[in-house]
């Protein structure tokens, strides 16, 4: 369970008892990163976790392997054992804690006490393995610690190990590997090092395994010392054995590192830097307070100790670790910017780290082309990647950008000039293409980014509606506008929100053609929805090509979609009594109390003649196919907030918090995944319903980061003013909550000082104030704020 300040999530591994699932940490920085368990096992990479792994990858969540292992072992006995759970168990319990930045592993073994921290530099391309020893044996106790490390240098092993040569650096005494054979990484070199000068190595895996060995019980844990074989043709790794004293009472700390250089002159220098005890103990204290500052900038204290966990830390350490800079997790090594995807997750951060998300922008606008769309996803530091048809992609650009400038009130953004991408485009009938785009002479500023792909969004079918392509933001119903004339009901929602948006940025430039032309647009889509998106109770998915309806009563699956009814209500596009009716609809028929989910959809594709594309190849009840995907879910809870709905907001979340699916051993042999991270789905399908899946890299931990920021409390900041528009529990009678402006910090007391009735008011440093918000000012005192809520614990939900 969680540590009692709710930032280390702590597992206890015993001897003959397995985890349900891997339960995992991402330790990253923007260019290099690892993945690692509960168990030990992690894989690492350096810029790009797909394409350059430096360890290899494995989601296998039965047997949990990896290229990255570590032994101690008795030298008078032979007895050996892992300072981790894995690869070789020892026969006593073990204590892993994942916190921000780091995980740490405790294990004691015949007196022998270890405790294993691994981290990753901030900046620098390396990750330490630190094993700290105690002997509480009574006597003195000769031992060994070896670290050992398979190279992949490259996508994966069976491609390029082959081509890979290791050495022995003499300058830096470092263990060196390279793949001159990738043509992206021929310069690249991977390294593996201690701080011990007395030590023997090897660069021969099949030595270290042995004949018919594994990694539980590889031969070299049966000899004296490694034979010290480096060079070309080998089955490459890296192998470390450091033999050492440890008399009673006394510690002793050995020090692994694993990292990468452009060159050999740059990994050299490196490891150099990087070396001792006093420089890692300084790089893990830089991680904790680089964590500390950036998840603190909001801090919240509410009476559910469950919300407070997620909210003040957990959610937006997954978006930024794994999301933003690691981009991977146990069930996907991804590598990839999603245009789409990074541009969701940064507007988490909008408070604690603006210029990430500015930054994050600005990235993606150079990934759009002359025409307008966009590539779908892209791999760094090169940029191939998929043009699509998708026809949501691009429009997440404005609407982010929109979304950013609103928040922080840099309008300047705007103004920054960008290359446009160059690229043939998709022939007749081809759904995409896999290539290295050019970078484009031709410059434009944001502004004219964004402009150019609302313009392109304005491509509308026989209904009004803008059209489906290959995907709107279900990927997986491609196969609903693939000839060209099916539409998107939920686009519809989502383009009205971006024009209403972006007219007020037009407006603000003095662009009054533009701001014409975008307003009569976004009434005419009102008008088209009004006429042909109602399907009676509620709102329609989609329309196929042949123009026949999808999330319609008459459909024998698929008959109602969430994602419809929550934006009808979030865009302020739907007729509000048509919103709260569907809305409605999509809490009776999608929310599953006994499993603790809500479905997407429903019914899910199965056995009928509909085909809308991938999405039927899914397991129905599972993912996109029927299952709750969690985008979609904190959708609905945001709408059932924004129609100030407190009780159904606060019973939503609450169902969905992944803390309380982890609350007791028999809800976590349900769930079986990590609680302390939001999953991508859960399964509603009957013999897993209520299993978590996909965890880590999900998009929606940043929605669920604003859901509770945002639509629960009510914190809205528009440049420097900060708006209240709480939608709490009628039975909560307080929140504290610490707000960080730059360097100023504003704390925020909810309280119910009013009686039943009365309006919401608001008092600054005890002066009250004539609206519903507050001027933040950056005058590097404390301010006090006091948010007197009417008393509405009688009071029925709208």
């Amino acid at each position: 369970g969680f540590s009692d300040d709710g930032k280390e999530y702590v597992i206890t591994t015993t001897p003959g008892i397995v985890t349900p699932a891997p339960w995992v940490n991402v330790l990253a920085n923007p260019h290099f990163g690892t993945v690692i368990s509960e168990s030990g096992q992690s894989y690492t990479w350096i810029e790009n976790a797909h394409e350059f792994r430096l360890t290899p990858w494995s989601n296998d969540p039965v047997s949990d392997t990896g290229g990255e292992n570590f032994y101690l072992r008795d030298e008078f006995s032979g007895h050996y054992w892992s300072p981790m759970s894995l690869p070789n168990r020892g026969r006593s319990p073990y204590i892993t804690r994942h916190g921000f930045g780091y995980s740490l592993f405790e294990h004691n073994e015949n007196g022998i006490y270890s405790e294993t921290s691994v981290y990753v530099d901030l900046e620098a391309p390396i990750k330490f393995t630190v094993i700290k020893l105690q002997n509480h044996s009574g006597r003195t106790r000769r031992l060994s610690a070896t670290g050992y490390v398979e190279w992949v240098l490259g996508d994966l092993r069976s491609k390029t190990s082959m081509h890979i040569v290791t050495e022995l650096d003499i300058n830096s005494g470092a263990l060196f590997a390279k793949n001159s054979y990738h043509t992206e990484l021929e310069h690249r070199v991977a390294f593996f090092d201690t701080d011990e000068v007395t030590k023997t190595i090897t660069g021969d895996r099949t030595e270290f395994i042995g004949r018919n060995g594994n990694l539980r019980n590889p031969e070299a844990m049966l000899k004296a010392k490694l034979s010290g074989n480096m060079g070309a043709a080998l089955d490459p790794c890296a192998a470390i054995q450091v033999q050492f004293e440890l008399e009673d009472g006394e510690e002793r700390e050995i020090i692994f590192r694993v990292g990468a250089g452009k060159d050999p002159d740059e990994a050299g220098k490196t490891v150099r830097k990087f070396r001792g005890s006093s420089v890692a103990r300084e790089v893990l204290m830089k991680v904790k307070n680089y964590w500390l500052k950036t998840l603190t900038a909001i801090e919240v204290e509410t009476p559910d100790p469950s919300l407070n966990m997620l909210a003040n830390g957990w959610l937006n350490y997954q978006t930024l670790a794994c999301r933003l800079w690691g981009r991977s997790g146990f069930y996907q090594s991804g590598g990839a910017f999603g245009f789409r995807d990074q541009l969701q997750d940064v507007l988490s951060i909008m408070h604690s780290a603006p210029k990430l998300a500015r930054d994050q922008i600005i990235l993606c606008a150079s990934r759009q082309f002359i025409e307008g769309d966009v590539q779908h996803w892209w791999h760094p530091p090169m940029g191939r990647g998929v043009r699509t048809r998708c026809s949501d992609d691009y429009l997440w650009l404005p609407f982010v950008t929109s979304r950013y400038v609103q928040a922080t009130g840099d309008a300047a953004i705007l103004d920054e000039n960008i290359n446009f991408l160059e690229g043939r485009q998709l022939n007749s009938g081809e759904e995409s293409y896999y290539d290295l785009a050019l970078q484009s002479d031709h410059l434009a500023s944001l502004y004219d980014h964004c402009v150019k792909a609302i313009e392109h969004g304005l491509q509308f079918g026989e209904h009004g509606l803008p059209l489906m392509g290959s995907g709107d933001w279900n990927d997986g119903m491609d196969k609903v506008g693939e000839g060209g004339k099916g539409e998107s009901i939920w686009l519809g929602f989502f383009m009205y929100d971006i024009l209403n948006r972006f007219t007020k940025i037009a407006a603000l430039r003095g662009d009054q053609a533009f701001t014409e032309r975008w307003k009569e647009q976004a009434s005419q889509l009102t008008k088209n929805i009004g006429e042909h998106a109602w399907d009676g109770e509620w709102y329609r998915r989609a329309y196929f090509d042949d123009g026949s309806p999808l999330g319609s009563s008459v459909n024998p699956e698929c008959k109602i979609d969430s994602i419809v009814q929550s934006w009808s209500v979030l865009s302020d596009c739907g007729d509000p009594a048509r919103s709260r009716m569907g809305l409605e609809a999509a809490d009776k028929r999608l929310v599953r109390e006994n499993n603790s989910l809500i479905q997407l959809f429903d019914p899910p594709f199965d056995k009928s003649d509909m085909n809308p594309g991938y999405i039927k190849g899914y397991v129905p009840g599972v993912r996109e196919n029927g299952g709750q995907y969690t985008h979609a879910a904190i959708w609905m809870i945001m709408a059932f907030a924004a129609l100030g709905n407190k009780k159904r907001t606060w019973e939503l979340l609450k169902m969905i918090n992944p803390v309380n699916h982890g609350s007791s051993p028999r809800q976590i042999s349900v769930y079986k995944v990590e609680p302390y991270v939001i999953a991508a789905d859960v399964y509603a399908v009957s013999q897993h319903s209520g299993r978590g899946g996909w965890t880590w890299y999900t998009g929606s931990a940043g929605w669920m980061y604003q859901l509770i920021i945002e639509s629960l409390l009510g914190l809205k900041r528009e440049a420097a003013t900060l708006h209240f528009t709480p939608c709490i529990p009628p039975d909560w009678e307080w929140v504290k909550i610490k707000y960080r402006y730059q360097e100023t910090v504003y704390h925020i007391t909810f309280t119910r000082d009013h009686s039943p009735g009365e309006e919401m008011s608001i008092s600054l440093d005890d002066l009250m104030e004539k609206k519903n918000a507050i001027e933040l000012v950056n005058d590097q005192h404390d301010h006090m704020v006091k948010v007197f809520l009417p008393d509405d614990k009688q009071v029925t939900p709208s």
